[in-house]
Order: structure tokens, then C-alpha cells, then sequence
């Protein structure tokens, strides 16, 4: 098992970790934007930098995505170093010049100390960071509904010529991974309206919670072969029933 130092402490790591992952795992902590677990690593927000050498290496060192950096045996890595902060701060200090009121970014900018951008504040002010986390887990899940669009100053995040996404199927998985609450959905008992289209619900049919929506139910019957009454009760009442059949064997 490689063993690395991190901020001056000896750490474990499983083969093929990333150094991120090695640090989280010890209970390091290295700030991020664009990463999930859930989701392949990225590496586009940058706040996730980390300085790293080698006793080998004379003094010598170099800064590394650490989401994607592996956490190679004998690595000397330092999260907090001068440049390091400095290339954080910076990232932050774009950040808030693009979402000068998202509560989140000025939340993180002021981590960095930075309460005022020293850049432009962007004529169209907006919620939406570009971490990406949104346009990912609409591609893991196969629908490609969404996307970034344009470049530069003017890149955002949309369906395909701004039009309803007709691949959307209504999860709002990219409305739940959104760190700053940019993508937002409404929902009543019966129907979930978001990117511009209603979805029905279906509905428990135990204890009338929502489920997902029709939509996701006949794409996930589609790709994964379930069946479509595999859909017909929540997860917990799933689990109810689970634990009910459970506990009559063997009588």
C-alpha cells in the first residue's frame, strides 16, 4: 500500500487512489467545486491544488490537480502552501466577479479573504459556477439533455438551442448536484416542471409518495431492463416489504 505525507502526517493509500481521496480519507480536507464521488474526476475548478515533491527531488516541487493526481507511494504533499493559496484565492476571485450574489460564492471567496472581487463584476450576474457537476451527471446517466454552451465570459450551461431539452426525463439529478441552487425545479404531489417541461409522477402505490417520473421510470426500464412494476412502491416501502418477507422465513 503506497504511504504518502500529507501536511506532515503519514497517510495510507489504497492502490490507484487519488491524492484527494487519500487526504479525505484521513481526514484532510482540500476544498472543491467540480468534484463528486459519484461522478469521474474532472479537474476543471482548480481549488482542488495541491503542492507535492519528493525527498529525492532537492528541494524541488510542483503543483498538481490532486483529484487527479495519483497518490503515489513516498509523495511529500502540501495543501496550503503560498502558492497554492494564491492560485485558490484567485479561482475564488474570478468566481465572485461572475456570481458577485450566490451566497455560496461569496461564501467561499471570503475563505480566501477575498469579500470583493478585483476583477470586473460581470454584466449579467449569475448563479451558475461552471463547475460542470450538472452537464457530467446528465451525460452518466445517458441522456445528454443538457449541455455548456458558447465560451469565455458568455459560457453557460443549457439544453441544445435553448429549446425544451427533449431528452430530458425529468430526474432533476442535475437540479440536486448543483452546489449553489442555480438549476431549480418545481413539484406538486402529481407532476415536476423543469428546463421548460412537466413531467408526471408517479406515485407509490402503497403509500402515495412520489416516485420518479414517468419518463425516468420508461428510459431506466429501457436501458436497465427492469420491469415496470419494479417502480410501483418508494424505497421505503420497499424496504418495509423486504423486512416483512425477511421475517417470515423460516416459519
Amino acid at each position: 500500500m503506497p504511504m504518502l505525507t500529507i501536511d506532515g502526517r503519514t497517510v495510507p493509500a489504497p492502490e490507484g487512489a487519488t491524492i484527494l481521496e487519500a487526504a479525505r480519507a484521513a481526514g484532510i480536507g482540500i476544498p472543491t467545486l467540480c468534484h463528486h464521488p459519484a461522478l469521474e474526476p474532472w479537474g476543471g475548478c482548480r481549488l482542488c491544488l495541491v503542492d507535492v515533491t519528493r525527498a529525492d527531488w532537492d528541494g524541488w516541487s510542483k503543483v498538481v490537480i490532486s483529484c487527479l493526481a495519483t497518490a503515489d507511494d513516498g509523495l511529500i504533499v502540501n495543501t496550503k502552501s503560498r502558492r497554492v493559496m494564491a492560485t485558490r484565492r484567485v479561482a475564488a476571485d474570478l468566481l465572485l466577479a461572475r456570481c458577485p450574489n450566490t451566497p455560496f460564492v461569496k461564501r467561499l471567496a471570503a475563505g480566501y479573504g477575498v469579500t470583493e472581487t478585483s476583477y470586473q463584476v460581470s454584466d449579467d450576474p449569475t448563479d451558475c459556477v461552471l463547475c460542470g457537476l450538472c452537464t457530467r451527471v446528465c451525460a452518466k446517466i445517458g441522456t445528454h439533455a443538457i449541455a455548456t454552451q458558447s465560451r469565455g465570459a458568455t459560457k453557460m450551461v443549457g439544453s441544445p438551442f435553448d429549446v425544451e431539452p427533449a431528452d430530458c426525463i425529468g430526474c432533476a439529478s442535475c437540479a440536486h448536484i448543483c452546489p449553489t441552487g442555480h438549476i431549480r425545479y418545481d413539484e406538486t404531489p402529481s407532476q415536476r416542471s423543469i428546463w421548460g417541461r412537466s413531467f408526471p409522477l408517479l406515485a407509490c402505490t402503497q403509500c402515495g409518495k412520489a416516485v420518479i417520473t414517468e419518463a425516468q421510470r420508461d428510459f431506466m426500464v429501457e436501458r436497465q431492463g427492469l420491469r415496470g412494476d419494479y417502480f410501483d412502491l418508494c424505497d421505503q416501502c420497499k424496504r418495509t416489504a423486504i423486512t416483512k418477507k425477511m421475517a417470515t422465513v423460516g416459519k
